[in-house]
């Protein structure tokens, strides 16, 4: 790190995090208010509700459009907190996308 852009409150060299100190020009690297530099606060999102339990879907191996859309591009099998899916039915989702792997409805990888 360069000595003329921090102040003398910078500490050591070895200091595992630099960023937030004072620079010369007295504004904060890294950080604009108190709360670690991550906006304004709280940030509220919506919560995912499982697909099966409020529709009352039954989940199939042999129903693959339905599978897709649990599966990546790449044949990888998305987990609970991209789809929103509940414990229960994400693992019973994972049987049926193995099995209709098997069964070759779906890839296992990519093409």
């Amino acid at each position: 790190m360069s000595d003329e852009k921090y102040t003398e409150e910078t500490p050591p060299e070895n200091h595992a995090r630099e960023s937030h100190y004072r620079r010369n020009d007295g504004e904060m690297d890294g950080r604009d208010d108190d709360k670690g530099g991550r906006g304004k606060g709280k940030v509220f999102f919506k919560k995912k509700v499982c697909r099966f339990c409020t529709q009352k879907l039954k989940i199939d191996y042999k129903d693959s459009d339905t599978l897709r859309k649990f599966v990546t591009e790449r044949g990888k099998i998305l987990p609970r907190r991209i789809t929103g899916t509940c414990a229960k039915h994400q693992r019973a989702l994972a049987v049926s996308v193995k099995r209709a792997r098997m069964i070759a409805l779906l890839p296992f990888v990519a093409e």
